[in-house]
């Protein structure tokens, strides 16, 4: 049996879906943020259950974002649970403040670079470092290999890397019950944002957008029935909801080139003309979005980059 535990966060998404799977072991996929509120709002739903934190044996982690860690190490030290996630979460989770340094840092010179004002990106920064606190570091004891398969004693799950939303993203499909924990690769009222952040490896900007249009194709293909998403509701359809995300990445992309007809723009000019104020106070998301799109656009050779050094600017390719 899988039972949703609805846990509130401080975004804007509203709340997370936890899920305890009564198994051996007792399992929580992902954990809310590191608050009291959360903590607090856990346990009396695990009580409710006929459960308490110290009975877990396992954790399992979706990927890296602090409302869905923020608790692991926690929940991990009170209950002494294994917790269990990709391998390329470990190390990011075990360095959780230096990697979110290196996250803001890395923001930081990609925001000034797609020309949004040293005032927005000051503020930025400061609201990412305060917003910091909800997450944690944390031990994955049991790292997990993509299509490693996850035994409990009455169900398995085979590992899949889904990389795009996050770095590390990663769903847990039950082929037998022909379902998967999606965690927030696949969301029903909203469509999943590919952020941009500093890679796992390397230097070079990661193409996000790119990256989890591929991992959709991957999920498309899977025999399932239901996906249990991070935020919201269950997932009946998901063939059909990959369908419509890839025509709205296809109608925003093609929205950008179109703007593009009048002249090199900035990524947050951009953004700008397409969400208005939303454009400053979610400066970062929408920078993302629109440079994914760019992204898709650049790799068919619809638009160019034009990089004066300090400010990179696109405009539609004259072929």
């Amino acid at each position: 049996m899988i039972h949703t535990l609805p846990i509130p966060t401080p975004f804007a998404v509203g709340r997370v879906n936890l899920y305890l799977i009564e198994d051996e072991p007792l399992t929580l996929v992902d954990t809310g943020p590191n608050s009291g509120q959360a903590l607090d709002e856990l346990e009396r739903g695990l009580a409710r259950l006929g459960h308490r934190i110290e009975d877990l044996g396992l954790i399992l982690l979706t990927h890296q974002h602090m409302d869905h860690v923020g608790l692991a190490s926690i929940l991990a030290r009170r209950s002494g649970a294994d917790v269990a996630g990709i391998d390329v979460l470990a190390d990011w989770l075990a360095e959780y403040h230096a990697r979110m340094e290196a996250d803001d840092r890395f923001a930081e010179q990609l925001m000034r670079r797609a020309g949004i004002p040293d005032a927005v990106v000051v503020a930025l920064r400061a609201v990412s470092s305060a917003f910091r606190s909800w997450g944690a570091r944390a031990d994955i004891t049991m790292p997990l290999r993509d299509g490693q398969e996850l035994r409990l004693r009455d169900r398995t799950f085979t590992v899949h890397h889904r990389p795009g939303h996050s770095p590390t993203d990663t769903i847990f499909h039950d082929a037998a019950r022909r379902e998967a924990v999606g965690g927030d690769h696949l969301i029903a009222h909203i469509s999943s944002n590919p952020l941009i952040t500093a890679p796992l490896q390397g230097d070079e900007r990661p193409k996000a957008l790119l990256v989890y249009l591929e991992s959709l194709r991957a999920t498309q293909q899977m025999d399932v029935d239901r996906v249990l998403p991070g935020h919201g509701e269950v997932v009946t359809d998901h063939v059909e909801l990959i369908d419509q995300r890839f025509r709205m990445h296809e109608r925003r992309a093609r929205k950008i080139l179109g703007m593009l007809g009048d002249g090199p723009l900035t990524a947050y000019e951009i953004a700008q003309r397409m969400w208005g104020n939303v454009a400053l106070t979610q400066a970062y998301l929408t920078l993302s979005e629109v440079l994914g799109h760019l992204d898709l656009l650049a790799e068919r050779g619809e638009v160019v980059e034009e990089d004066d050094g300090e400010v990179v600017r696109y405009r539609a390719s004259a072929e």
